[in-house]
């Protein structure tokens, strides 16, 4: 019996495969339609050309800006739609894309159906066959009609800007951070032997002559700066005739830095030529009024200085031999001698007898007047005496009177009543006397306190070790008879022995420590503290090789006087606290900078970005075994701060922190600064390009 055995896999049949074909023909028509859609409706135009710029394919969008239909626009040449001006120069833009030369976008105006123009900017990739032979080009057409008219603002504008600047007679540019003309008018590109134009883009070495550059650099260098700089010089002008110009480089400021300099050159030659004009006719008006002046002049000197309405001076007129000449009013209100009576009689009558407490100047009235003829002036300081008797305070300028051949014309006396001023400088000296003498009582006894001070923590230090040592003997003696401690609570009590201890020595080790910066003599010398700082960041790299720390250290720290130990000491103990105290961040950053104090010397700090703490609750921040933190969370025995404190202190200088809980720490400290004042540098730019 035969069995018929089938296929396991039937072949379709024809039927299905119409089907399967049919379906994929429908996908593939749906998704040309969607490409045709996004093809037609794109922001931008897309436009097939043949090789003879004909119209083979144009999407909706640009049918829509030029206004034809897909029918009007077949078969239509391109330069139908461009001026008659430009066609010729777009067929052969086209021809070299053809021939693979030139594959730069192009402008074109394209002229619409309605009359109406638009700017494009046309960019096309050619299509080829198989065999590599064009078909056509694929090219994107966009509208940049706001573009150009932009532009076209802008170049306006500029046109007006260079139109306005040409017509003022004063010279004019701008160069940038990089000295590069950006800006020059008519005037000052025509002193250069250049136009307008041609400047733009230049470097300021090919635009000045050589031989001002040297000149002129320092004041570029100062208003890149950020200083305006005014000056007077002689230049070429652009006749080849020598010109003074009053020349001003204004810094361009922007955003809080100079982006450039403004140039101002105003010719003054015509200016300076009236100064000169004016100043010879100054100086012969001088002449003619020297000339007619001369008989009055004796007349005038001695009179020039009186003043009679001022109660509180007088002026009066000896000869060579003191004798008095002239008698003012305000003389004799302030000495109440009369006229009659003191003309003819020496001036020394005037003066009152000196006392053994008095702080007058000691010298005889002869050697005063020849003083004063010998120096042109003289002054003293005394008792003066009136006609009653009584006494003044005074202070007097003896001035001698020289006509123009320097022949004496006798003496002015000018007196100021200064009595209530003795009297205040005597409170005063009273005073300061009294205040000296309490701050030396205080001073001394501070330093004994001091001294004592000193002394007994060093002698509570030293004695304070012996039990020390004895305790941490018999607990090593303890430790030893007892074995190994299985009991967990023992164990606990022997080690927090051991700790205290240990905790214990060091607390005295910082006491005496701090006991000896008291007495230690600071052994001041030039410190340069770059090499100082890197050491003890060395070290402490070395300590803490497994954290993540950012050391940023400014590379001008500058040369201290001070003791390089201590101050070591100083920055180990600030350093310490910052890896200390950034423990808990995944990247440390600890920062050591310095800047110039208002006062004299040099502010330095340490910044890191730990924990921090509150400053306010901080009263006792420099105070031995003080801590802002417990000693569970950070390690420590509080006496870093306090011997920085003391060695701060004793090089002259103080030390305080800024600081906020989880804001990180600052702590600054001042020092007395060794060597000069460092100079300014200029700015980096094409300075260097021009030096060399």
């Amino acid at each position: 019996m035969e069995t018929d055995v089938s296929p396991t896999n039937s072949v379709p049949d024809e039927q299905d495969l119409e089907q399967q074909l049919a379906q994929r023909t429908a996908q593939l028509e749906s998704a040309l339609a969607h490409a045709q859609a996004l093809y037609d409706n794109a922001p931008c135009g897309y436009v097939s050309f043949d090789r003879d710029l004909k119209f083979v394919k144009v999407n909706q969008t640009l049918r829509d800006w030029l206004g034809y239909s897909a029918d009007a626009l077949h078969e239509r040449n391109l330069l139908g739609f461009v001026d008659s001006s430009q066609a010729n120069d777009v067929q052969r833009r086209f021809d070299r894309f053809f021939n693979g030369e030139d594959s730069d976008p192009i402008e074109l105006e394209l002229r619409c159906h309605d009359g109406t123009r638009f700017q494009a900017l046309c960019t096309s990739v050619p299509v080829v066959n198989e065999d590599g032979e064009f078909v056509c080009t694929n090219t994107t057409v966009v509208d940049i009609t706001d573009r150009k008219a932009a532009e076209q603002r802008q170049s306006s504008h500029s046109r007006f800007l260079q139109t306005i600047t040409d017509r003022i007679p004063v010279q004019l540019a701008y160069y940038d951070k990089d000295l590069i003309c950006r800006f020059a008018n008519a005037a000052h590109a025509s002193r250069c032997g250049k136009l307008p134009g041609d400047m733009i883009g230049a470097h300021m070495s090919d635009l000045v002559h050589p031989d001002l550059l040297p000149v002129i650099l320092p004041h570029v260098a100062d208003a890149l700066s950020g200083s305006p700089q005014t000056f007077e010089a002689e230049r070429d002008a652009a006749t080849g005739n020598r010109h003074c110009y009053e020349i001003h480089y204004i810094p361009d400021h922007q955003m809080g830095s100079v982006e450039g300099i403004f140039v101002e050159l105003h010719d003054i030659t015509e200016r300076r030529r009236t100064e000169e004009f004016v100043l010879e006719a100054n100086r012969d008006l001088e002449e003619r009024v020297k000339e007619r002046t001369a008989e009055l002049f004796k007349s005038e000197q001695r009179y020039r200085l009186m003043v009679d309405a001022i109660h509180d001076y007088c002026v009066y007129f000896v000869d060579e031999t003191g004798s008095v000449t002239e008698w003012s009013d305000s003389a004799q209100r302030m000495h109440g001698f009369a006229r009659d009576r003191i003309l003819g009689q020496h001036y020394r009558q005037l003066l009152a007898a000196s006392r053994a407490t008095d702080e007058d100047d000691v010298v005889d009235a002869d050697e005063v007047l020849k003083l004063a003829m010998a120096h042109g002036q003289w002054e003293t300081r005394g008792w003066r005496l009136r006609d009653d008797g009584s006494r003044f305070w005074a202070h007097t300028i003896l001035t001698a009177l020289r006509n123009e051949e320097g022949e004496l014309q006798g003496l002015s006396a000018i007196t100021r009543d200064m009595t209530a001023a003795k009297s205040l400088e005597d409170v005063m000296n009273d005073l300061n006397r009294e205040l000296e003498k309490r701050v030396a009582e205080r001073t001394q006894q501070l330093v004994a306190a001091n001294k004592d001070l000193d002394v007994f923590s060093h002698m509570v230090s030293h004695d304070l070790r012996a039990p020390l040592r004895h305790i941490n003997s018999f607990l090593t003696l303890l430790i030893e008879d007892m074995g190994e401690v299985k009991d967990p609570a023992i164990k606990q009590y022997l080690d927090n022995i051991s700790s205290a201890a240990k905790r214990m020595a060091t607390m005295i080790e910082g006491l005496l420590e701090y006991a000896r910066l008291g007495r230690v003599a600071i052994e001041s010398q030039p410190v340069p503290l770059a090499p100082l700082v890197e050491g003890v960041i060395g070290h402490l790299k070395q300590e803490n090789a497994e954290r993540n720390i950012s050391w940023q250290v400014e590379g001008d720290l500058p040369v201290v006087r001070g003791d390089a130990m201590l101050l070591a000491e100083v920055f180990t103990n600030l350093l310490n606290n910052s890896v200390k105290y950034t423990r808990r961040e995944t990247l440390a950053e600890i920062k050591i900078g310095w800047q110039i104090s208002p006062v004299g010397g040099r502010t330095f700090y340490v910044h890191d970005n730990g924990v921090g703490f509150d400053l306010e609750k901080a009263t006792n921040l420099f105070v031995m075994f003080q801590r802002q933190h417990h000693s569970m969370d950070f390690e420590g025995n509080g006496t870093g701060l306090a011997l920085s404190q003391r060695i701060i202190e004793r090089h002259g200088g103080r030390i305080w922190a800024e600081t906020s809980p989880g804001e990180g720490c600052t702590f600054y400290f001042t020092l007395p600064f060794d060597g000069l004042e460092p100079e300014l540098e200029f700015p980096q730019s094409a300075m260097a390009e021009l030096a060399a």
